[in-house]
C-alpha cells in the first residue's frame, strides 16, 4: 500500500473532527510529510477468475479453488474461491460437523448470528451463506467473507520490515475493532496474530468468533475456561477464575502488541503454569486483591514461589520502537488485576495511538472520503453499536433437530432479496479435493491444571 503523507491541512481537520480522545493529534510534527508506509507483499495467491456462470434450479455454483486453503479456525477451514456472480475471489469457511450434538449446534448458530450482526470495517463479517440443501441432507454451512490477503502472525515472522508506523496503525485497527465487539457486549476469547487477518494496504480484520459469546454480568455463573491461545490467555483465566469479563482480549492484545514491537511472542511458555511464572517474572507478584478470583490451587502455586518484583523496564529492550508511549500504553494492557487493565475505549485515546487514528482515517478507512476541497472526516472515528449482540434466542434451543431446523430457516431468510443465491457443485472435482482436505485445527482439549 501507499499510505498517503499526512499533511499540516490533515492534522488540523482531523483535530477538529476528533471529537473524543486525546488532543495530543497536535504533538503530530506537522512541519513534515510522513513517509510513505512500506506496503506488506502479499503471500502467493492465485489469480483466476471463473467466467462461466452456470445455472442449477436458479443457484450459482461456486467454484472452489481446489488447493489453497488459507487459514484454520478454532472450529472450521477457510478456503479462497472465486464468486461466478462477479468474478471476484472471495473466503469460504466451511464450518463442519455443525450438527453433532446440541452444544456445537448453539455454537455454531452464535457465531453464524453474530458474522451476519456485525457491521465494522475492522470486523470481519459474512457477505454471504451458500444455499442450504434439503434439511435432512443440510450438514455442512458455508458462509462467504472478504477475501484477506495474509494475517498478522504471518507477517510478525516475515522478513518484512515493519515501522513503528505499522504497529501504529495495527494496533489502532485491533482496539478500533475490539471496541466495537466490547459494544456488543461480546467477548472475543481468542485474540492472537492468526486472528487480525491484514492486506498488503495494511487494512486489518478481526476474525475467527468460534469462541466468542456475549459477556456474563452474574458474577455467580461459572464461564467456561477452554479459551484463548496460551500464549495470550489472560492470568485470571491461567488461575481458574471462574468469572471473567472483556478484559481478557485486552490482555491478549497487549500480548500481541509487545510481538509487534520485538517480533517475537512475550510469553512462550510450554505448559499453562510456567505461563503464569513468565507472566509473573514480569509483573512481579501479585496482590491478594489480584488474586481474588482465582482458585485455591493457582493462588497456593503463586504464595509457594519465591516473591518477585516487577521488571516492566525491561519492556523497553523489545526494540527501538519500544518508546516511553509505547511502553506505557503497553503496561495499561498487561496488568494483572482485569479490573485495573484499560479499556479498548481508553487505550484508543492514548497519546500513542493519535498517529495511527490520523494515518488510518487519512487514506486507509471507508468512513472518511476526499473530495476536491480536501478531506472530509467522519464524526465518529471509533463507532460502537447502537444495540447489543442478544443471544437469548439460545435459551430456548433445546434439540439438534430444533436448531438444524432453526439455522436452515435463518440462511434462507439471509437470502430474501440479496443477489442469486449461491451453492456448491458437489460434483466437482475441486470439491471433491476440498472436502478430502478438510479438517478441523484447534488446540488439544483443556483440562484444569490446578486440581
Amino acid at each position: 500500500m501507499a499510505l498517503c503523507g499526512t499533511t499540516a491541512a490533515n492534522v488540523t481537520k482531523m483535530m477538529a473532527a476528533y471529537n473524543g480522545g486525546s488532543s495530543a493529534v497536535a504533538a503530530h510534527h506537522p512541519h513534515h510529510h510522513h513517509h510513505q508506509l512500506q506496503h506488506l507483499p502479499p503471500p502467493h495467491m492465485h489469480h483466476h477468475h471463473h467466467h462461466q456462470q452456470q445455472h442449477t434450479h436458479h443457484l450459482q455454483q461456486l467454484d472452489i479453488e481446489p488447493d489453497r486453503p488459507i487459514g484454520y479456525g478454532a472450529f472450521g477451514v477457510v478456503w479462497s474461491v472465486t464468486d461466478p456472480r462477479d468474478g471476484k475471489r472471495v473466503a469460504l469457511k466451511k464450518m463442519p460437523n455443525v450438527f453433532q450434538n446440541l452444544v456445537s449446534c448453539k455454537r455454531v448458530f452464535r457465531e453464524l448470528k453474530m458474522l451476519c450482526f456485525f457491521k465494522h470495517e475492522n470486523v470481519l463479517s459474512a457477505l454471504d451463506i451458500l444455499q442450504p440443501p434439503h434439511i435432512d441432507y443440510f450438514e455442512e454451512i458455508y458462509v462467504v467473507t472478504e477475501l484477506m490477503q495474509s494475517d498478522l502472525h504471518k507477517i510478525i515472522v516475515s522478513p518484512q520490515p515493519l515501522s513503528s508506523d505499522h504497529a501504529k496503525v495495527f494496533l489502532y485497527q485491533i482496539l478500533r475493532g475490539l471496541k466495537y465487539l466490547h459494544s456488543a457486549g461480546i467477548l472475543h476469547r481468542d485474540i492472537k496474530p492468526g486472528n487480525l487477518l491484514v492486506n498488503s494496504n495494511c487494512v486489518l480484520k478481526i476474525c475467527d468468533f468460534g469462541l466468542a459469546r456475549v459477556e456474563e454480568s452474574d458474577e455467580s455463573r461459572h464461564m467456561t475456561q477452554e479459551v484463548v491461545t496460551q500464549y495470550y490467555r489472560a492470568p485470571e483465566i491461567l488461575m481458574g477464575s471462574r468469572h471473567y469479563s472483556n478484559s481478557i482480549d485486552i490482555w491478549s492484545v497487549g500480548c500481541i502488541f509487545a510481538e509487534l514491537l520485538g517480533r517475537r511472542i512475550l510469553f512462550q511458555a510450554q505448559s499453562p503454569i510456567q505461563q503464569l511464572d513468565l507472566i509473573t517474572d514480569l509483573l512481579g507478584t501479585p496482590s491478594m486483591e489480584a488474586m481474588r478470583t482465582a482458585c485455591e490451587g493457582a493462588r497456593a502455586h503463586i504464595l509457594r514461589g519465591p516473591h518477585k518484583q516487577p521488571s516492566l523496564p525491561v519492556l523497553y529492550t523489545l526494540s527501538s520502537q519500544a518508546t516511553h508511549e509505547a511502553v506505557h500504553l503497553l503496561c495499561r494492557m498487561l496488568v494483572f488485576d482485569p479490573s485495573k487493565r484499560i479499556s479498548a475505549k481508553d487505550a484508543l485515546a492514548h497519546p500513542y495511538l493519535d498517529e495511527g487514528r490520523l494515518r488510518y482515517h487519512t487514506c486507509m478507512c471507508k468512513c472518511c472520503y476526499t473530495t476536491s476541497s480536501g478531506r472530509v472526516y467522519t464524526s465518529d472515528f471509533e463507532p460502537i453499536t447502537n444495540t447489543k449482540f442478544d443471544d437469548g434466542f439460545e435459551k430456548n434451543l433445546s434439540s439438534v433437530r430444533q436448531v438444524k431446523e432453526i439455522i436452515h430457516q435463518f440462511i434462507l431468510e439471509q437470502q430474501k432479496g440479496s443477489r442469486v443465491p449461491l451453492c456448491i457443485n458437489p460434483q466437482s472435482a475441486a470439491f471433491k479435493s476440498f472436502i478430502r482436505k478438510v479438517q478441523s485445527a484447534f488446540d488439544p482439549p483443556y483440562t484444569t491444571i490446578w486440581q
